[in-house]
């Protein structure tokens, strides 16, 4: 790497800190529009799965008192079998339709949502949680990004930010581990170069996260739901844009 790329890499691990810590999500949003053009996709995904469990340990504390455990459950069971199928895909699918067509997602999702008027919550049960929890882990295991669909369903629901984020963090949080042990079995983890870019942007990552988390409680719960609108509209675009341009 040269200084260049070195300074992009820290630059983007320090917003998806940031990210993180402001919202309890889309790190892995935030940072794969950069990593995805510096890195490999596979050390994009395993660095989002490690670097999220740094994360939402931090987070998951900061909401420990409101924590749901049966709903977070269900997510949970549903991760368990996404997760290993995803990772095992990561191999053979095209890393370039698969940025494509979660980045379109993203930006139908957020730009619908910012344009609309609010309508009552989206209600769920634990079948349709369960669901939700395979294909999140799927999305994990194949890309690294495991909180995104968990993420928007629960934000479907409705609620205050803190009972929001109770739900999806500790997801993200179980999730992204299960992603990490996942890519350590098949032995993507204890790579060199995987585990040098792990530390040298672990102090940014860290920072990142400490100034998101002291800017959190400036967000009213409308100001919260329209930031994570935003970033997912953001990172949407700078993963559909740049195929657009070559």
């Amino acid at each position: 790497m040269d200084s260049t790329v070195i300074g992009l890499f820290l630059l983007a691990t320090f917003l998806g800190g940031f990210t993180s810590g402001l919202t309890g999500f889309a790190a892995g949003l935030v940072v794969s529009g950069i990593w995805l053009h510096i890195i490999t996709p596979l050390q994009t995904a395993v660095l989002i799965a490690a670097y999220g469990v740094v994360n939402q340990s931090y987070g998951i504390w900061k909401v420990r008192n409101a924590l749901q455990w049966r709903r977070i459950l269900p997510f949970v069971i549903g991760g368990a079998v996404g997760v290993p199928l995803g990772a095992y895909l990561v191999t053979y699918l095209n890393p370039g339709y698969v940025r494509i067509g979660v980045g379109a997602l993203l930006i139908i999702y957020s730009v619908y949502n910012l344009a609309r008027p609010a309508i009552a919550p989206v209600k769920s049960n634990g079948a349709i949680d369960t669901g939700i929890g395979v294909l999140n882990g799927l999305l994990g295991g194949l890309t690294g990004l495991g909180g995104v669909i968990s993420t928007i369903w629960v934000q479907l629901g409705g609620g205050p930010k803190d009972a929001q984020r109770a739900i999806f963090q500790p997801v993200l949080f179980i999730t992204m581990t299960m992603a990490t042990l996942t890519f350590a079995s098949a032995g993507h983890l204890f790579n060199a170069d995987i585990i040098k870019l792990f530390f040298m942007g672990l102090p940014a990552l860290l920072l990142g996260l400490w100034v998101g988390v002291k800017l959190y409680g400036k967000l009213d719960d409308a100001a919260f739901r329209k930031v994570i609108l935003i970033l997912l509209l953001i990172s949407g675009c700078s993963l559909v844009v740049p195929a657009f341009l070559r």
